[in-house]
């Protein structure tokens, strides 16, 4: 364990140039005293770590010293084969580029791992999209995507209620359960946009000036669920049946599920449970309970009801 830690310092040092011992701890997730004692252990081994001392100092390794540790394991070679990024990449139109980079793996593999590939793809694929889409990435992915790359100003088309344009700073893109969303910068503040409801992008042509300190996977985590909670603006009132209950998670948002089934608790006489549940509009709540047909009764808002009992009766009539 400690040998591993002890190269995965040194190749920190030799791809970052610098680093505290702060900086260090965190990123191998030991105390900054193991730190400390770690680069005593590599300066006796003769690898040359210099420590610049006072604040703002830190380690780095003297007169270009490069690492000769670049073996990988059975398990890191495998591992490498299940990035699974092939297809996200050849949506953002990087197919040849990964494609290129894992050749070059494979040429550099040693004989004994070259079978490393074809044991990864026997044994593992990762399916990224989602279960119900047609697998075409949104329209205007490639657009975001170099805009991305070059840190280009961007002006979108938004498809909410109405349409919307703003100009944005892309950060990043976030592939989540086959839907693609684009984090950008707007003022001082960090959005989140679905790719699939913006329905133009128009390169500005300037270029900004990104925050390195942005943590994009951070960000995600943090507000990922603010994100969907803003998505969901609108409620609605329903009576579930045992079967509504159970079938909501293929036809409503995972929070709206959990309403539901901690309403779920309380059925009446019939079995069946009435719940406040949380929708991203009066028109999508409309497309997604028409799935449950009988087994959900809309009791507000009104407008809902309504054109839930007029295609029910259209319904009826085509079955009569």
């Amino acid at each position: 364990m400690r040998a591993s830690r002890l190269i995965s310092l040194v190749l920190l040092l030799q791809s970052r140039g610098e680093m505290t011992a702060a900086d260090l701890a965190a990123e191998l997730e030991v105390s900054e005293r193991t730190v400390y004692r770690d680069v005593e252990a590599l300066s006796a081994a003769g690898v040359p770590v210099y420590a610049d001392r006072g604040p703002g100092g830190g380690y780095r390794l003297v007169g270009g010293y490069r690492t000769r540790l670049t073996g990988l394991t059975r398990e890191e070679a495998e591992a490498l084969f299940l990035a699974g990024l092939r297809g996200p990449a050849g949506d953002m139109g990087l197919a040849d580029a990964v494609a290129t980079a894992e050749l070059k793996v494979r040429a550099a593999l040693p004989p004994v791992l070259q079978d490393a590939p074809l044991r990864a793809g026997q044994r593992f694929h990762l399916d990224a999209p989602g279960w119900f889409g047609d697998g075409r990435p949104p329209a205007p992915l490639r657009a975001l995507a170099r805009a991305v790359w070059t840190d280009e100003r961007v002006e979108i088309r938004y498809r909410r209620e109405d349409e919307v344009v703003r100009t944005v700073e892309p950060y990043g893109l976030v592939l989540k359960n086959g839907g693609w969303y684009l984090v950008a910068r707007i003022g001082d503040g960090h959005r989140t946009y679905r790719v699939d409801r913006i329905t133009g992008v128009r390169p500005l042509g300037g270029h900004f000036a990104r925050d390195e300190a942005f943590d994009l996977a951070g960000f995600w985590r943090e507000n990922t669920a603010a994100f969907l909670h803003g998505m969901l603006r609108a409620e609605v009132t329903v009576r579930l049946s045992p079967g509504g209950l159970r079938s909501l998670r293929f036809h409503l948002e995972a929070e709206a599920v959990a309403r539901a089934h901690e309403a779920g608790e309380k059925p009446d006489a019939d079995g069946w449970v009435t719940a406040v549940l949380p929708v991203e509009s009066v028109d999508v709540a409309f497309t997604q309970l028409l799935g449950l047909g009988p087994d959900v009764e809309v009791l507000e808002p009104a407008e809902l009801r309504a054109r839930m009992a007029e295609a029910a009766e259209r319904a009826a009539a085509l079955y009569r």
